[in-house]
């Protein structure tokens, strides 16, 4: 029987947000019943958290990863610097972030600078490989998929799909579980989106649930996450992105 996967994340790792990260840790493995979670971890947030000049995060970063946890660059900044060119890429920026949709607008280069040096950091950090990327809010531009392909990572992920950058195969397809606080109406959306996921998907082949720091601050958000975790904790095992990949190069041997 094949088995089903289910990818834990937590958003927006940075040494502002470790508290909130500890809360989301324990919430999450208590209730899906994880060993390990990714984190996904931003190496400079808004230009004003820079990871390399704190001592107590780095020991911190090292320390989950001892324990298990994956560890995930998630772009440089975090933060859209550059006006994103075309309709669909401003709506996009506009309606599914707050000007933090990094890697949307970069050209390959600047995309590509980005990617090696934080890579570069974090595996320096934690003393090893660092497997994969994430952009920030789940969104890429051309530049930022032409940089990713040249980059080698094992995986990648938006929205919809896990994939491998050089090859571009999909491990995984799917909407990601997450949840929006930034206006009442966002939340209740993201409630009602996850409520639906939680029936919708039991059969899915892989499941994603990501979080954010700023959930901790909603209640109901909590409570939703809570509810998520345990539905899919009975027909879902909680898998590493990396033990994902290391499937999918394993099928095309």
């Amino acid at each position: 029987m094949t088995t089903r996967r289910l990818l834990l994340s937590i958003h927006d790792v940075t040494p502002a947000t470790v508290g909130q990260v500890e809360t989301l840790h324990a919430h999450l493995c208590e209730h899906a019943q994880a060993p390990s979670l990714a984190l996904l971890v931003v190496p400079h947030h808004w230009n004003s958290t820079p990871i390399a000049q704190d001592a107590g995060f780095k020991t911190w970063l090292r320390a989950r990863h001892a324990a298990g946890d994956e560890i995930i660059l998630h772009g440089w900044s975090h933060r859209d610097e550059i006006e994103a060119r075309g309709w669909l890429a401003r709506f996009k920026g506009r309606a599914m972030t707050a000007r933090e949709g990094e890697f949307l607008s970069l050209d390959g280069i600047d995309a590509l600078r980005r990617l090696r040096e934080g890579r570069a950091l974090l595996e320096d950090i934690i003393g090893s490989a660092v497997p994969g990327f994430i952009a920030p809010a789940w969104l890429y531009g051309d530049g930022a998929h032409a940089a990713l392909a040249q980059a080698r990572f094992a995986f990648a992920e938006d929205h919809f799909r896990v994939w491998v950058p050089p090859t571009g195969k999909v491990l995984a397809r799917g909407p990601v579980i997450t949840w929006a606080s930034r206006t009442p109406a966002r939340m209740r959306s993201s409630l009602a989106v996850a409520a639906a996921a939680r029936s919708l998907l039991t059969r899915a082949p892989t499941v994603r649930i990501g979080v954010h720091p700023d959930d901790t601050t909603q209640p109901r958000i909590m409570d939703s996450i809570r509810r998520t975790a345990r539905r899919f904790r009975h027909s879902h095992r909680p898998t590493p992105y990396a033990a994902l990949a290391a499937v999918g190069a394993s099928a095309r041997l």
